[in-house]
């Protein structure tokens, strides 16, 4: 069974506050004469589903085009927060290790999905979201992780003007999927295909995700 686990680029998707919406025009259209219907877009690629790229949060660091195909593609496991997780609480090692242990893990996978249950995927951009501190983004990278993904909007909280966690991931080798929409998963095992959309010279590129049931974890 797969679950599409994206959450669309769509004039109905909000947007971070401030940045470029998505809006689609059109350069030709049939109803005007034109041979064919081509569409144009305008849009901030952090919008809905995608991946940031290290130059995102560092001028002399990669590109889109860098991101690293064979990190969103494999197994995963998806994580869920309890309802008792306050929207602004920072998730120490101590809890993540909880979580893992609740699926029966001991090991970091080399990609872990967290779902909040604070997603644009509602419609409404959240007012926060709970994130991982910087100790543990780098502690997880230390014992193998590869790739964070959030159904939030981003790794870090809303008001966060030094986006430590995105230093602590993409600073050393992992990756960043943000938006998810992880509302119709229940935590546990899954093939992740979630490849970003092969864009140069960019700071993000947006990904259709997918997971796939029954995914081993290895």
């Amino acid at each position: 069974m797969l679950y599409d686990i994206s959450v669309p680029m769509s004039a109905r998707t909000p947007e971070w506050p401030g940045d470029q919406r998505f809006d689609c025009g059109w350069t030709c259209r049939l109803d005007r004469g034109d041979s064919v219907n081509l569409a144009a877009v305008t849009t901030s690629l952090h919008v809905g589903t995608h991946a940031d790229a290290p130059l995102h949060v560092h001028e002399d660091w990669p590109a889109s085009e860098a991101l690293t195909v064979s990190a969103f593609v494999g197994p995963c496991v998806v994580l869920a927060l309890p309802s008792t997780h306050t929207a602004a609480q920072e998730l120490d090692t101590s809890m993540v290790v909880a979580l893992l242990e609740a699926q029966g893990l001991r090991d970091i996978p080399a990609r872990l999905l967290l779902r909040t249950d604070r997603s644009v995927a509602t419609g409404l951009f959240p007012e926060d979201w709970p994130t991982l501190s910087a100790d543990t983004a780098t502690w997880l990278v230390s014992q193998g992780l590869v790739l964070w993904g959030v159904d939030a909007p981003s790794v870090d909280t809303r008001h966060s003007k030094t986006l430590d966690v995105h230093h602590a991931l993409l600073g050393r080798g992992a990756f960043v999927l943000e938006n998810l929409n992880l509302r119709a998963v229940t935590p546990g095992a899954y093939e992740l295909l979630a490849a970003p959309l092969a864009i140069e010279g960019a700071d993000a590129a947006p990904v259709r995700a997918l997971l796939r049931a029954g995914g081993v974890q290895h």
